[in-house]
């Protein structure tokens, strides 16, 4: 996959199929606007995805935008499905005024050369976001596109939506987070060097330091799974600052794995967080929290059928 980041200077050998948005969690609407971008490329177009850098939100707030993915866990997935092209269209306030008729000829038509364009119905962009599915289908017969504007997807009467997702994430319920994304929601990232307490107690864990840009639950313990080289484990993992062993106020991911006794340091893993199970607590000492760990561990096997 080509990635092209930071400039506005780009310019496709042939053309392309380009979806348009955001793209924070890719949940179950943005998988079908994907599903159709792909299904572009057997008739020989290229598969574009054209997104912001930085997201709208942060760039009109001037603050830091926790997100669903953080843009290496993007990446990932956007190389997975087969996109072919990544544009990170670089937000400022020089590209944030241009006029959506321009916006539409200039980047999309001239530079991606795009044969099709495919959003959501909530499509903005363009000067103060003016530029909507109308324009697109109002340009497309005189710059020579195919226009596919999806519906919103419903779950459960609720239109999916990154923002309700966020909100279900904040709120600890993993469930409904699944329900909306279409797969549980995940952590990833390389397995560090902790203070190895859980091994000095008999119950070796893995920890993971989330990127900043990952938006996580409540501090708390959750069932979870990990996937480590295409194989899933259960799990029980704790997110939060180990407030009974530890002053420190970084936050991470500790995951004790059932039937897993590897060495993983410096692997990479994906720990999937299916349910809250507890928030964090503060113990009076270590036998407490080994009283804890050891409960929480018992009830995980519980949950996982073990």
């Amino acid at each position: 996959m080509q990635i092209i980041q930071g400039t506005t200077d780009f310019s496709l050998p042939k053309p392309s199929a380009v979806t348009i948005g955001k793209f924070d969690g890719m949940h179950l609407g943005h998988r079908k606007l994907f599903e159709r971008v792909l299904a572009q490329k057997e008739k020989g177009l290229l598969a574009v995805i054209f997104t912001f850098d930085p997201a709208p939100e942060a760039f009109f707030s001037g603050k830091e935008i926790q997100g669903l993915m953080s843009r290496e866990e993007k990446l990932s997935a956007f190389e997975k499905m087969g996109i072919d092209i990544l544009i990170e269209f670089p937000l400022n306030r020089e590209t944030a005024s241009t006029e959506p008729v321009r916006f539409v000829r200039e980047y999309l038509v001239h530079k991606l050369k795009a044969a099709v364009i495919i959003a959501g119905t909530d499509i903005s962009f363009g000067n103060k976001g003016a530029g909507d599915a109308g324009l697109l289908r109002e340009l497309a017969a005189e710059c020579g596109y195919q226009v596919e504007i999806i519906e919103k997807v419903s779950v459960n009467g609720e239109e999916v939506s990154s923002t309700l997702i966020r909100e279900s994430v904040g709120k600890g319920d993993m469930k409904k987070a699944a329900a909306l994304l279409g797969a549980p929601y995940f952590v990833c990232g390389e397995v560090t060097h902790g203070k190895q307490l859980g091994r000095r107690l008999g119950m070796p864990t893995v920890n993971l330091l989330p990127s900043r840009e990952k938006l996580l639950p409540p501090n708390g313990v959750y069932y979870s799974d990990v996937w480590f080289r295409g194989v899933r484990y259960a799990a029980v993992t704790n997110i939060g600052y180990k407030p009974t062993v530890s002053e420190e106020r970084t936050i991470g991911v500790e995951t004790y794995l059932y039937d897993f006794t590897e060495e993983i340091y410096g692997k990479e893993i994906v720990v999937e967080l299916l349910e809250h199970k507890r928030d964090e607590m503060k113990f009076d000492g270590v036998e407490a929290l080994k009283k804890q760990m050891r409960k929480d561990i018992a009830e995980g096997a519980v949950y996982h059928g073990y």
